[in-house]
């Protein structure tokens, strides 16, 4: 999903206490979608309630934020409002991507081979997964901000104001939407397997600075939107052979897009409104970033009662956030 601009722009690995006492907007559905992709089991089957509600999502919001939340980082989940009329092709082609992956995976399954790389290909989120990852995420006393429009988006306005320190999200178009800091691999961090090899990988936060990016770059973040679009974005297709690198050789001879999209054939339909869009996107100031105290009997209430988690280590998690907080608020005390 997203433009992938990893090739231009360095990447600074870091260790979760870096983040330490930082604040951080997380894309809510960038975050699900990666917890719907890799908790599985073998089979590639996601985690379900015994009348086969996925669960997969609020176990990594659970336990992956608990451990992020008990080494300091503080979090807010911003969730996306209503697409723009130019992603409707994009979202059509994921669906169609994700109906042939099912398929996949249910062909391999019949075969008795291993379909797990189709299985995550064809994760979804619906409004039930939604609105069961707020309901969570509120229980734990986190922020939910609610996007007018792309979650990245409104993620980076906040750190462009200095209400959060970092934009989270695994896709490049948090930087594209402006955000001065990213920080990326949260939701995975720990070892990974590679698709398709029986090698595990340790994947490590690591956070790019727009700032110097396009300072080693030499261009502006207005050109670096442009070499977007013409790598594709989720808004559009890219321009015909040309990746990261050709982009910004482009750019460094034309200058912009309109200059180099005069001596080509091939077309981008509405670039000027994508751009527009990714350089004065709908936000809003409507959100507050503070942390509240969990509420554990809702926690388990709702994931033990009603989607079948094991109580001793719900009730045990629960636990260690109040701990988190009540230490937190005696930190603060201890100043007035």
């Amino acid at each position: 999903m997203g433009v992938d601009l990893g090739e231009l722009l360095k990447r600074k690995q870091i260790e979760i206490k870096d983040l330490s006492g930082r604040w951080v907007a997380i894309d809510a559905f960038n975050t699900l979608y990666q917890f719907l992709s890799i908790i599985r089991q073998r089979d590639g089957t996601p985690l379900m309630d015994r009348q086969g509600r996925v669960t997969s999502h609020l176990s990594g919001l659970l336990y992956r934020t608990t451990n992020l939340i008990e080494a300091g980082v503080k979090v807010a989940f911003v969730f996306d409002g209503e697409a723009p009329t130019f992603k409707a092709v994009t979202l059509a082609e994921r669906s169609e991507i994700r109906d042939k992956a099912a398929w996949a995976w249910e062909e391999a399954r019949a075969a008795g081979e291993d379909g797990f790389k189709y299985a995550q290909a064809a994760s979804r989120i619906n409004s039930e997964i939604i609105e069961d990852g707020r309901r969570l995420i509120l229980a734990m006393g986190l922020p939910v901000i609610q996007a007018p429009s792309e979650g990245e988006a409104q993620a980076a306005y906040m750190a462009a104001r200095g209400d959060v320190d970092y934009a989270g999200s695994q896709d490049y178009d948090s930087l594209l939407f402006g955000a001065p800091l990213v920080v990326r691999n949260l939701a995975i961090t720990g070892k990974r397997k590679l698709p398709r090899k029986n090698i595990y990988v340790d994947v490590e936060p690591e956070v790019i600075n727009l700032e110097v990016g396009l300072a080693n770059l030499g261009i502006t973040h207005k050109q670096l939107v442009e070499i977007g679009i013409m790598c594709g974005t989720d808004f559009n297709s890219g321009l015909e052979r040309v990746g990261p690198k050709t982009a910004l050789k482009l750019i460094r001879e034309k200058g912009d897009l309109e200059s180099i999209l005069a001596d080509r054939d091939d077309k981008i339909e509405d670039f000027e409104k994508i751009r527009e869009f990714f350089l004065h996107p709908p936000v809003t100031d409507d959100y507050k970033i503070a942390l509240k105290k969990p509420v554990p009997e809702e926690i388990v209430s709702f994931l033990v009662d009603e989607r079948d988690f094991d109580p001793e280590r719900v009730e045990k998690t629960a636990k260690r956030l109040e701990e988190v907080y009540r230490s937190g608020q005696s930190t603060l005390d201890h100043w007035f």
